[in-house]
């Protein structure tokens, strides 16, 4: 069966930077399994897919640009301690939830002085150039409450496709509601703290990969 739009795919990946170092892979773990044509991955690795068969291994490479962005410094934000909800020594590379008017979206500390708290939400992979090896493993009509749901499974965490057309998180489990910013990831069962969006509407930055 071929990858076209509707049909649920299974593939292996391994992705890499441009020094060769590995960023992620399937390897290890369970295959990455997703409905081609909703949106669930990256525009264009998606685009390299469809037509391809159980059995193809290929690679893809994407620019920064068609990847998750070039880094964007407008998104590295000074944030006042007290605005953060919680008790907890603040450390960098701490992530926090917020929730913006684009759904969830993930903030990362870079820097911490006592009254100020840097945070950066551009993706981690923001800026640069991705390097994809995939096997595909298998291809097959999606169920009627796949195509319903536009992905196959529930909504995972933030770290699972949030953001990039994967997971709505409007409900149930997300966790994600109001206007807060809140530790961990959609669905998940993280128990780091949160921070408000200040008085003036000032919008949680924006960031959620997979």
């Amino acid at each position: 069966m071929t990858i076209a739009k509707d049909k649920v795919v299974s593939i292996n990946y391994t992705l890499r930077g441009d020094n060769g170092n590995i960023i992620d892979s399937s390897e290890g773990r369970s295959p990455l399994e997703y409905l081609h044509g909703h949106g669930n991955l990256l525009p264009k690795f998606e685009e390299s897919l469809l037509g391809r068969n159980p059995g193809d291994k290929f690679t893809c490479d994407l620019a920064a640009k068609d990847g998750y962005g070039e880094y964007d410094e407008s998104l590295v934000m000074e944030i006042p301690r007290e605005q953060f909800a919680t008790d907890m020594e603040i450390e960098v590379g701490m992530a926090f939830q917020a929730m913006t008017e684009s759904g969830p979206a993930i903030v990362t500390v870079t820097k911490v002085a006592p009254d100020m708290i840097t945070v950066d939400a551009n993706d981690s992979l923001a800026g640069k150039n991705l390097h994809f090896a995939v096997e595909v493993l298998e291809v097959r009509d999606a169920t009627e409450d796949e195509l319903k749901a536009g992905r196959v499974g529930g909504c995972g965490g933030c770290g699972g496709g949030c953001g990039d057309g994967g997971c709505d998180c409007g409900g149930g489990d997300c966790g994600c509601g109001g206007s807060d910013c809140v530790g961990g990831g959609c669905g998940s069962d993280s128990d780091e703290e949160e921070y408000d969006s200040d008085e003036d509407g000032m919008p949680c930055p924006c960031g959620c990969g997979r």
